[in-house]
C-alpha cells in the first residue's frame, strides 16, 4: 500500500514536472515568435510628401489618389494677386495604386505637365524584424512616364522613344520608434527630352524621407532629394533646385489627407526630380495636397483581425 502511494505521488510529480516543461516551451516559442513579428505601418501612406515610401498596398486594396500643386505663394509670380498661388495650378494628377499582393503593387496615373502617363510597379522586398534580425525595409520602384502632349517645336520629338522616360528607385526605411521612421531613396532616372546638351540624359539622385507622429492621427512628414551636384551640373543657362517638402498627414479611417509645401510644380518623379526651378528661398514655395482613399476590391478570406491592413 505504501509503495503504491509512493509510486503515484512520484508518477504525479513526474506528470506535472512533464506539464510544466510543455507549457514552458510553449511559452518561449510564443515568445520567440512574439519577437520576430514585422514591424507594421512604417509608413502610412505609399508616399511622403513628393517621395515614395517603402509601403506598398495590401492585397486587392485599390488607392485612389488625388494630387493638387498650386502657384507661388510669395515672390514675382505670387503674393495677393493670385491669391498667394491659389488661382494657379502648376500640376494635377490622378492615379491609381493596386496591390497584386500585399507585397506588389502596380500603378497608373496622369498628371497635368507633359500630360505624363505613368505606369509603375513596387515590390516589398525585404521586412524590417522586431527582434533586429532583419534591421530595415526595402521596397524597389519603377515607372515609365509617357509624354503625350504636341511637340513645341518639330524637333523635340524627334524620335517617338524620346516621349518616354524610366525611372528606377531602391527605397530603405526604418522605424526607429513608434513615432519616428526614416528613409533613404537612392534613384536612375532615364530620359532624352532634355532641353540643353549639359543637362545629362540619365540623372542620379538620392532621397531623404521621414515621418514624425504628432497624435493618433496626425503626423509631421518632410523629404528632400539632392540632384544638383551629383551628375548634374549646377551652372546650366536654367537654374534647377532640389526638391524639398514638408507636411501634414491626417488620418481619418479610409482617407489620408495631407496638406504640403513644397518648392517643386510638379508631381511625379518623371517630372519634379529633373524639372523643380523654384526655390524655397526667392518665394517658389506652392501649397499642395494629397487625397487618399482605400477601396477593398475582394473581401479577405482571412478572418485573423492582426493580418489585416495597418497602413489605412
Amino acid at each position: 500500500m505504501k509503495k503504491t502511494g509512493l509510486l503515484a505521488i512520484v508518477l504525479s510529480c513526474f506528470l506535472m514536472n512533464a506539464q510544466a516543461q510543455k507549457a514552458d516551451s510553449l511559452l518561449k516559442t510564443l515568445d520567440s515568435n512574439n519577437g520576430s513579428t514585422e514591424v507594421e505601418a512604417v509608413f502610412k501612406s505609399t508616399r511622403v510628401v513628393l517621395s515614395q515610401s517603402t509601403e506598398t498596398q495590401k492585397k486587392h486594396d485599390l488607392d485612389l489618389r488625388i494630387r493638387h500643386h498650386f502657384g507661388d505663394i510669395g515672390g514675382r509670380f505670387g503674393s495677393s494677386h493670385t491669391l498667394y498661388g491659389l488661382d494657379v495650378a502648376s500640376d494635377l494628377f490622378i492615379g491609381f495604386d493596386y496591390g497584386i499582393t500585399d507585397d506588389f503593387t502596380v500603378g497608373i496615373g496622369r498628371s497635368k505637365q507633359d500630360e505624363l502617363f505613368n505606369f509603375s510597379g513596387k515590390y516589398k522586398l525585404l521586412k524590417q524584424k522586431s527582434d533586429g534580425g532583419m534591421p530595415v525595409n526595402l521596397t524597389l520602384f519603377a515607372q515609365m512616364g509617357w509624354i503625350a502632349r504636341s511637340p513645341f517645336s518639330e524637333s523635340e520629338f524627334s524620335s517617338y522613344a524620346n516621349r518616354f522616360s524610366y525611372f528606377i528607385q531602391p527605397i530603405f526605411s526604418r522605424k526607429f520608434s513608434s513615432r519616428l521612421s526614416l528613409e533613404v531613396l537612392p534613384a536612375l532616372l532615364m530620359r532624352k527630352n532634355t532641353t540643353e546638351s549639359r543637362d545629362p540624359e540619365n540623372l542620379f539622385s538620392i532621397g531623404f524621407a521621414g515621418r514624425m507622429k504628432l497624435s493618433k492621427r496626425l503626423s509631421f512628414v518632410a523629404d528632400y532629394t539632392l540632384v544638383n551636384g551629383l551628375s548634374r551640373p549646377t551652372d546650366l543657362s536654367q537654374a534647377y533646385f532640389n526638391p524639398l517638402g514638408v507636411g501634414l498627414e491626417i488620418e481619418t479611417g479610409g482617407h489620408i489627407f495631407s496638406l504640403n509645401f513644397m518648392n517643386s510644380e510638379y508631381i511625379l518623379e518623371n517630372n519634379f526630380i529633373p524639372g523643380t526651378k523654384k526655390s524655397w528661398q526667392d518665394g517658389g514655395v506652392r501649397f499642395g495636397f494629397t487625397i487618399s482613399r482605400n477601396f477593398t476590391l475582394f473581401k479577405s478570406k482571412n478572418k485573423d483581425p492582426d493580418k489585416t491592413s495597418k497602413i489605412y
